[in-house]
């Protein structure tokens, strides 16, 4: 996908976590992948896609910070290409 940024966030087993990350960024930027998985601990592994023209990609540390969630920027990450490509 073009323009896509690739993340890997730790989401809190709560009530409300993907309404939130949704809430924040579903309205931004199209959500191009989601995938969740949960092991049985206090926070789920989820890997996201994001789909952000190029002049917004500044934007993208800023929004993820406000919503709270650890995450890893993956874009580069040679691994996910293989996988993903």
């Amino acid at each position: 996908v073009n323009d896509e940024v690739v993340l890997r966030f730790e989401f809190p087993e709560r009530p409300g976590a993907l309404f939130n990350f949704l809430n924040r960024l579903g309205g931004r930027w199209t959500i191009s992948m989601f995938h969740y998985r949960n092991h049985g601990a206090a926070d789920g592994r989820v890997v996201a896609g994001l789909v952000v023209p190029e002049e917004e990609r500044h934007l993208v540390g800023a929004a993820l910070d406000e919503i709270g969630y650890p995450y890893w920027d993956e874009s580069e990450n040679p691994a996910y290409r293989l996988f993903l490509g």
